[in-house]
C-alpha cells in the first residue's frame, strides 16, 4: 500500500514530515517498508531562462547558450533542438546527479567550449518516460524556482498491510490510527447525498446472496469522459497507478482513499435492463466412454469471460459473476475484475456505477484459481467495510459529476449488508493486567473512541465493565485481548514496562552425581560415534550366563518373568550378541550397539556393577590383517574416545594383551588396567565358541567398561588456555621396514620409534605387516610411516639422515633390525 504525504494530509491535519509519519506508523504497528522522497533527488534542479543561443563554433548540432540561473549568468552547451533565446527550462549545476542519465555533472569542455551546467529534459529527471528536447516551462515562472515544487514531487510511503487490517488499504484508515497516536487531528468530511433526478432504469437481482449479500448502483447519464485533470493523474501516478480516464480514475482514487472498490459499466454496452448477480455455471453435459466401454457424463465450462486485462477466464460454480442479458452474459467477476464488453471509453456518455459487498473467502478463492490479483480483489478478499456501500457510491457520484458532468438517477439498493460486529464487555483494568501499562480509564476510552469503537460505561458512573462495540471496519476485533492490543500499540510499544525477573539466588550446581553424569556423557559420545542404544533385560538364561562366568545359584531368580530369563546377567554382552543376531537374521548384519546398565558378576553376595558395553558386527569388514582387524582397531579407538569423554585417566592405563575370561578370543583380546587388580575395560573379539552357542555368526567385536572402577577425577583449578602451538612448516614422511620377532607387539615398536625424537616425530603409523619369503621363520616385517614435523627451520638432508639413524638405533634396542 502506497500513499503520498499530501494525500495523508487531506485527511490528517499535521505538520509532520514523511520521516516522522513513518516513525509514528512503525510505533503504531504499521510495517513501513520504504519511504521514497523524490524531492531529495530534485533538490539541485531549478528554473532557468535562456538569454541567448548561438551555434557552437565546432559543432553544427550544438548551441552555446547564455543562461540566467539561480547562480547568475552561466554559459552552457546544449544539443536540444528546441533550445532558443527566451525559453524557460530546467537548470542543473555542476556537481548535480542527473538520475535519468546516471551521471554527475563535472566541469569539462564540449568540443572546446566549457559547459557550466546542463539544461535538462523531463525524462532526464525521470519526470516523464520520454522527451523530444529540454523541458519547456511557462515564461511567468520565476528563475530559481525549485523544480520539485513545479512537478508536485513529494514523498511516497510504502508499507505492508497485514491481512487482519483491511481498513489500512485506504488512506483514511491510516489517518485515523495516526490521529489516535497524537500525530495530528483527523479531518471529518460529511459525504453529501446526491439526489437522483430520475428513477434508475437498471434493476438488480441477487440470485446468490451468500456470495453477494448487498448490491447498490445508479445510472449517471450525459457524462463527458476523457483524460483526468492533472491533480488526479499526479496523485495516481505517484503511487504507481496508470491514469486511464476520468471515470476509471475516480474508482481507483476511492479504492485507495476509502478502501472502497467500485466499478463503472457503459450503459450503451449493457444488454437488457437488468443486472443479475449469480454463481458461475458449469452445466453443459459432455458424455464420454471409458476403457471398459461404459458411458458416463461430465460437465464442462459453459461460460467464458473476456476481462479488462485482455485475458479470457472461465467461470465455475464456486465463483460470483455479474451478468446481463437476463443473466446469461457475464460482464464481470464479482469483486475481482470487470469485463471488456462493458468497459468505459472516451465515447461513453451513460454509465452504471456499482458499489457492492462480495464475500471475502469466495473472492480470495476466485483470484487464486484464476491467478488474478487486482486492487478490488485484494481489498474484497480481506474484507471491505459493508457500511461503506452507500457512502462510497455517493462519493463517487459527486466526483464524477464534478469531473465529467452528467445527471444521476436514484439509487437501486438490493439485499442486506452483513451484521455489524457484536458488542462485548471490557474491563479497562485488563489493560494493566495484560500489558503492564498503568493507564487511566479516560486515556483508554479516548484511544478506543479515536479508533472508532463505541464505548459505553456502566450507567450512572457505577463500577463495572464497559460495553464496547467495534466499528464496522474492524471485524478482526472479537474480545478484550484485542482491545488491549489496540490501546497498547496506540499508546506506544516503547512505553511497555520492563520488569527484571526475580533473583533466584545462586545457580543450581545440578542434581546428578558423578556416575550419573558419566553415564549421560558416555551415552552421547557413543551415539555420536554411530552406535545405536539397546535396552535389554537385566536377566538371561542360566546356561547363557554360564558362558560368561555366571550361572551361580546365587544369581538364579526364584520367580522369573519368563523361562529363558531365569538368571541375573553376569555381563551385558550376551544380550547385545543376541540382539545383533536377530538383526542379522532380518538382513541387517552390520550393526553397532551399546548398552549402559547393571551386571551381576556373582563374585560376592549382592555384587552389582554398572558397565558400558559396546558391540560391533564385523562380518563385512576387510583388512590386510584379516577379517575384522580394521574394525578391531576402530573399536579400540572408540573405546579410548569414550574413556576420555568420561574423564578416565587414559594416559595412565596399561594395555595388557589377552584375557583370563573364556568368552574373549585368546589371541585377539586385551584389557586396560590401572594395575593387576583394577581392570577398567576389556575389549576384543568374542570367542567363536560363544557365538556358536548363541546362534550368532561372527566375527563380533565388543568392549565392556566397568564404570565403578574408574577413579573420580581430581578437581583442577581453572586457568586460561594458552596460545595454540601451530607449526608454520610443512610436515614430511619417511617409511621404515623393521624385522622383529613374531611375538613382539607392533605397538612396542611404534613406541620405541616415537621416543627417538619426541620433538620432531609427530606420529608413527603401521601400514604393513609381512610374513613370508625373505623374512625368517618366527619373524615378521613391520612397515612404519613416520611423520616428521619441523618446528624452527626446514630440515636439511643431514638433519633427516641423523634423525633416521636415531630411529634405527631406538628400534634396535628392542630387538628390531632394519630390513635389507
Amino acid at each position: 500500500m502506497k500513499f503520498t504525504l499530501s494525500w495523508l494530509k487531506d485527511h490528517l491535519d499535521t505538520t509532520a514530515s514523511a520521516a516522522e509519519v513513518a516513525e509514528a506508523m512503525t510505533m503504531a504497528g504499521l510495517e513501513v517498508e520504504h519511504v521514497a522522497d523524490p524531492t531529495v533527488a530534485l533538490a539541485p534542479f531549478t528554473v532557468a531562462r535562456i538569454v541567448s543561443a548561438e551555434r557552437h563554433p565546432n559543432a553544427d548540432r550544438l548551441q552555446v547558450c547564455q543562461v540566467e540561473t539561480v547562480d547568475g549568468i552561466k554559459e552552457i552547451v546544449c544539443g536540444a533542438p528546441n533550445a532558443r533565446a527566451g525559453l524557460t527550462t530546467i537548470y542543473a549545476p555542476i556537481g548535480a546527479y542527473v538520475p535519468g542519465l546516471g551521471v554527475t555533472l563535472v566541469e569539462k569542455p564540449v568540443r572546446g567550449v566549457v559547459s557550466n551546467g546542463m539544461l535538462c529534459s523531463a525524462s532526464e529527471l525521470q519526470l516523464a518516460d520520454e522527451s523530444d528536447g529540454i523541458q519547456e516551462l511557462p515564461p511567468e515562472i520565476p528563475v530559481g524556482t525549485p523544480v520539485a515544487r513545479l512537478f508536485g514531487a513529494e514523498p511516497v510511503i510504502d508499507f505492508e498491510v497485514t491481512p487482519n487490517r483491511p481498513d489500512w488499504l485506504g488512506v483514511t484508515g491510516i489517518a485515523r490510527d495516526l490521529a489516535a497516536t497524537g500525530l495530528g487531528t483527523l479531518k471529518h468530511f460529511d459525504i453529501a447525498v446526491v439526489r437522483g433526478a430520475f428513477p434508475c432504469p437498471i434493476s438488480v437481482r441477487l440470485d446468490a446472496p451468500e456470495m453477494c449479500p448487498v448490491f447498490a448502483g445508479r445510472v449517471i447519464r450525459g457524462v463527458s469522459n476523457g483524460p483526468s485533470p492533472a491533480w488526479l493523474q499526479t496523485r495516481l501516478q505517484a503511487i504507481g497507478l496508470r491514469s486511464i480516464n476520468r471515470l476509471v480514475d475516480v474508482t481507483n482514487l476511492i479504492a485507495y482513499d476509502r478502501a472502497r472498490p467500485l466499478h463503472v459499466y457503459d450503459v450503451a454496452k449493457l444488454v437488457g435492463t437488468e443486472i443479475v448477480v449469480r454463481a458461475g455455471r458449469m452445466t453443459e453435459p459432455m458424455p464420454f466412454v471409458n476403457e471398459a466401454g461404459e458411458t458416463g457424463g461430465a460437465t464442462r465450462h459453459k461460460e467464458s469471460f473476456l476481462a479488462l486485462n485482455g485475458m479470457t477466464y472461465r467461470a465455475t460454480s464456486e465463483m460470483c459473476v455479474v451478468a446481463d442479458t437476463d443473466g446469461q452474459r457475464i460482464i464481470g467477476l464479482g469483486g475481482v475484475m470487470g469485463g471488456e464488453s462493458t468497459g468505459c471509453s472516451d465515447e461513453t456518455t451513460d454509465v452504471f456505477l456499482e458499489s457492492a459487498w462480495f464475500d471475502p473467502l469466495i473472492t480470495a478463492q476466485t483470484g487464486r484459481s484464476l491467478t488474478i490479483n487486482s486492487d478490488a480483489q485484494y481489498r474484497f478478499a480481506r474484507g471491505v467495510d459493508p457500511v461503506s456501500v452507500t457512502p462510497g457510491l455517493e462519493l463517487a457520484t459527486r466526483l464524477i459529476l464534478d469531473l465529467c458532468g452528467g445527471e444521476p438517477s436514484g439509487i437501486v439498493f438490493v439485499g442486506e449488508p452483513p451484521a455489524s460486529p457484536t458488542p462485548f464487555a471490557f474491563d479497562p483494568a485488563y489493560v494493566k493486567q495484560l500489558s503492564g501499562m498503568d493507564l487511566s480509564e479516560d486515556r483508554i476510552g479516548t484511544i478506543l473512541g479515536q479508533l472508532g469503537f463505541l464505548v459505553q460505561a456502566a450507567p450512572d458512573g457505577a463500577a463495572g465493565p464497559w460495553i464496547v462495540t467495534p466499528p464496522s471496519w474492524r471485524r478482526d476485533v472479537g474480545g478484550k485481548a484485542d482491545l488491549v492490543e489496540e490501546v497498547t500499540r496506540i499508546h506506544g510499544f516503547q512505553h511497555l514496562p520492563s520488569t527484571p525477573l526475580p533473583d533466584q539466588g545462586s545457580p543450581s550446581k545440578g542434581v546428578l552425581n558423578p556416575r550419573q553424569t558419566r553415564v549421560r556423557i558416555a551415552r552421547r559420545a557413543l551415539a555420536a560415534l554411530g552406535y545405536a542404544e539397546a535396552v535389554t533385560w537385566s536377566f538371561t538364561r542360566r546356561d547363557i550366563a554360564a558362558l560368561f562366568g555366571g550361572g551361580d545359584e546365587r544369581l538364579v531368580v526364584d520367580n522369573p518373568i519368563a523361562s529363558d530369563l531365569d538368571c541375573m546377567r553376569p555381563s551385558v554382552l550376551p544380550n547385545l550378541i543376541q540382539a545383533a543376531a536377530r538383526n542379522a537374521a532380518r538382513g541387517h548384519a552390520d550393526v553397532t550397539l551399546f548398552e549402559i546398565g547393571p551386571i551381576y558378576p556373582g563374585d560376592q553376595p549382592g555384587d552389582q556393577r554398572t558397565v558400558i558395553a559396546g558391540l560391533v558386527s564385523a562380518r563385512a569388514a576387510r583388512h590386510w590383517a584379516g577379517p575384522g582387524e580394521e574394525t578391531l582397531f576402530g573399536l579400540k579407538g572408540d573405546l579410548t574416545g569414550v574413556l576420555e569423554a568420561i574423564g578416565a585417566p587414559v594416559g595412565s592405563l596399561q594395555l595388557v594383551q589377552g584375557s583370563n575370561r573364556d568368552w574373549w578370543h585368546p589371541g585377539r583380546s586385551a584389557r586396560l588396567q590401572l594395575g593387576p587388580k583394577t581392570v577398567i575395560a576389556e575389549f576384543g573379539a568374542v570367542h567363536p565358541r560363544v557365538l556358536k552357542a548363541l546362534d550368532a555368526e561372527g566375527p563380533m567385536l565388543a568392549f565392556e567398561i566397568v564404570l565403578d572402577a574408574i577413579p573420580e577425577p581430581k578437581a583442577k583449578p581453572t586457568k586460561a588456555r594458552g596460545n595454540a602451538d601451530l607449526p608454520n612448516l610443512m610436515p614430511l614422511t619417511r617409511d621404515f621396514a623393521f624385522v622383529v620377532a613374531d611375538d613382539r607387539a607392533a605397538g612396542d615398536l611404534v613406541r620405541a620409534v616415537q621416543g627417538a625424537d619426541k620433538t620432531l616425530i609427530a606420529e608413527v603409523r603401521v601400514f604393513d605387516v609381512y610374513r613370508g619369503p625373505g623374512v625368517a621363520d618366527g619373524s615378521k616385517s613391520v612397515g612404519l610411516e613416520v611423520v616428521i614435523q619441523p618446528r624452527e627451520a626446514t630440515l636439511t638432508d643431514a638433519d633427516i639422515e641423523a634423525l633416521s639413524t636415531r630411529i634405527v638405533t631406538a628400534a634396535e634396542k628392542i630387538g628390531a633390525r632394519l630390513r635389507g
